[in-house]
């Protein structure tokens, strides 16, 4: 098979299901059903046509408005369609094959991930388990190793709950969110315990980044103040296990 073709058609089916995930994002923190039901316009209730729910060109179509009311749609969807087709892009650049599929599915669902966590603070059970499943079946086509994996879920998970435990037992409050070691355990399934220190550094470097801008922009932080690191880490994961793949292949 034809090197372009694994980047073609990662971008394709990247869009189809950024389309998924993306209904998965703005439906279910809201207690709707992802699978069953119509799509419909969240202005008019309008049932959507097949031909508006292609994913990107719909968008595009309609210039993010509904036919009929003239209601904006969620920007989420073309956005998280269009960040999926990216990652497909990306991944079967890097790696064409079956590496890159299973890179690809990784950034996916650390996008889906981020989305979630940027906008409710929420990192879902179910949906993080499907990241660590699937980084257990990458076993069978991609690096690194089984035993690099394990230790790398273990100490994911262990290293962030040991931290939130003493924060909880010194300060009296939470510091940390409870799907936050399980993500990092389940990046640690993917990338190995060897790259987990990159992926923690790289996401508090962009938590640093982000308070320089708010203050730039004339905000005063507080303690108080609440930042997804599950977001921050699932955006540090992706370009280090391109890395790291990269090392090894």
């Amino acid at each position: 098979m034809a090197d372009w073709v694994w980047p073609a058609g990662l971008a394709l089916l990247g869009a189809i299901v950024g389309s998924f995930l993306a209904t998965l994002v703005i439906r279910w923190p809201q207690g709707r059903s992802v699978i069953g039901g119509r799509s419909m316009c969240d202005g008019c209730g309008r049932t959507l046509a097949a031909l508006e729910l292609v994913p990107l060109v719909s968008a595009l179509a309609s210039r993010g408005r509904c036919r009929t009311c003239g209601a904006a749609i969620d920007q989420r969807h073309w956005q998280i369609e269009l960040g999926c087709s990216a990652l497909g892009v990306v991944s079967g650049f890097a790696v064409p094959g079956p590496v890159g599929a299973a890179g690809a599915v990784f950034g996916w669902l650390l996008l889906a991930l981020a989305a979630l966590d940027v906008a409710e603070f929420w990192l879902p059970d179910a949906l993080t388990g499907t990241l660590a499943l699937a980084g257990i079946a990458s076993i069978a086509v991609a690096p690194p190793d089984w035993t690099d994996r394990v230790i790398g879920g273990g100490v994911g998970f262990a290293s962030l709950w040991l931290i939130g435990f003493a924060y909880h037992r010194l300060r009296g409050r939470e510091g940390l969110g409870g799907g936050d070691p399980k993500l990092l355990g389940a990046i640690g399934l993917w990338v190995g315990w060897a790259m987990l220190p990159f992926v923690v550094l790289i996401a508090c470097l962009i938590g640093l980044a982000a308070v320089a801008t708010a203050i730039a922009r004339g905000q005063r932080p507080a303690a108080t103040d609440r930042l997804p690191l599950g977001a921050l880490m699932a955006i540090a994961a992706y370009p280090v296990w391109l890395v790291m793949i990269a090392w090894t292949l």
